[in-house]
């Protein structure tokens, strides 16, 4: 049956190849209504694929006002949950594959230099646009996957999912919403682009946004005004040093970056006028949570630094800066060490592979993701592997290759056969 699974694959995969490029011509930026629009033709895609498919409106209003909601940075008036079912006999374990479909906007287009955005060009061996790589690469993987199993007539004894979320670039709001429907599995898998490598942890992310208050004058008189953006700058280099301290002792599963838990500022917003002192600036970013550490303890540290900057300048010391937690609040979170899915996952992609040239490597992610929702939440055991490099993820040249699609897909496939064996 595994071989067979695997001749359904490879005798698609023209489709499966068009299918990616549809999708990413779909400019699905979160909050958009290319959003809705996408969730639409993948519950059609679902359907035709032989799943049981269950399409629901979110409920957003009580969602966001729920204690454990994650965060959400960008505006929305309605958002459709997706989720496909291929029932089993019985008796075995469901698996579920995750996989996120909004994307960060393209940014400057004149910074893509080589291929529109949303023109999903294929060339030496990758598809090029926004969202190839994070992640619909990873989603058609696992769309591929699962259909091949259907049409394989594939005897399984669990039931596999196949979940397509919004909002994951903003805080997990599909994933959040699919959990509150009620939907779990005894494992799940996020192909988000890995590599084809094993990504059992994340750290966390959460975002900020600084006040820092100055007193307006003419610029002309500027020795009589007080310059917000002036008085940023030892509260930057406070921030800096934090950054330092808080990635002196790093988890072994994440030493292979250069900052593990990295603290940036995104955006600064200062002024209204050049010939005016400025009176305010708004500077907003991302503080990485470590492993195994809580938003509460990494939240009161970062305050903690931003408190003792304001202290030591004469203006801050009376004007402090203000702090406020806003957007997606990403929690670290690591699979269970008595979980034997990334043996499993493992097992899969070497006999996908054929050639097993290396075994795919394990290591822990510096971004957030839904799999603090999926395992910390949910208490879902959880892992990340797909196609395409994280590294090319919200770039100009964002890109998958074609060759790691198709092999996560037959990976995938394996995977919810072996997986869901009556054990």
């Amino acid at each position: 049956m595994a071989e067979h699974t695997l001749e359904m694959v490879a005798r698609e995969r023209e489709a499966m190849l068009e299918l990616l490029q549809e999708l990413v011509r779909i400019p699905s930026v979160g909050g958009s209504e290319a959003e809705l629009l996408i969730q639409r033709r993948l519950a059609a895609q679902f359907a035709d694929c032989g799943l049981d498919t269950d399409v629901w409106e979110l409920p957003l209003a009580d969602l966001v006002a729920e204690a454990e909601f994650p965060g959400v940075e960008v505006e929305r008036t309605r958002a459709l949950g997706v989720v496909g079912k291929l029932p089993g006999r019985g008796g075995g374990p469901s698996l579920m594959f995750n996989a996120h479909v909004d994307v960060v906007p393209p940014g400057d287009r004149g910074a893509w230099t080589r291929y529109d955005p949303f023109a999903a060009t294929i060339a030496d061996g990758r598809l090029f646009g926004r969202g190839a790589c994070d992640m619909k690469g990873g989603l058609v993987a696992a769309i591929w996957a699962v259909r091949a199993l259907h049409e394989a007539g594939a005897p399984l004894d669990g039931d596999v999912l196949l979940a397509s979320v919004v909002g994951e670039e903003d805080g997990g709001l599909g994933t959040y919403g699919l959990l509150r429907r009620g939907w779990r599995a005894d494992a799940c898998l996020i192909p988000e682009p890995t590599g084809l490598d094993l990504v059992p942890a994340t750290a966390g992310a959460l975002t900020f946004r600084l006040r820092v208050r100055g007193r307006a004058t003419h610029a002309s008189r500027r020795t009589e005004g007080e310059s917000a953006l002036e008085h940023f700058w030892p509260v930057w280099q406070a921030l800096r040093t934090l950054e330092s301290e808080r990635n002196a002792d790093v988890d072994p599963l994440l030493r292979r970056w250069p900052v593990a838990y990295a603290l940036s500022i995104g955006t600064i917003r200062c002024g209204d006028w050049a010939s005016s002192v400025p009176d305010l600036l708004v500077a907003e970013g991302r503080l990485g949570v470590a492993l195994g550490e809580s938003p509460a303890h990494a939240r009161a540290q970062f305050e903690t630094a931003v408190a003792e900057a304001s202290r030591n300048d004469a203006w801050l010391a009376r004007h402090p800066v203000e702090v406020e937690w806003w957007g997606g609040q990403f929690a670290s979170a690591r699979l269970p060490d008595d979980s034997d899915l990334v043996e499993r996952v493992r097992a899969a992609h070497l006999r996908a592979d054929g050639r097993a040239i290396c075994e795919p490597a394990v290591w822990g992610a510096p971004y957030g993701s839904d799999l603090p929702l999926l395992t910390g939440l949910a208490g879902i055991p959880t892992l990340h592997y797909g196609p395409g490099d994280a590294g090319l993820a919200h770039g100009p040249h964002e890109s998958v290759p074609l060759a790691e699609v198709e092999l996560a897909a037959r990976t995938l496939a394996l995977l919810a056969l072996d997986w869901t064996r009556a054990r």
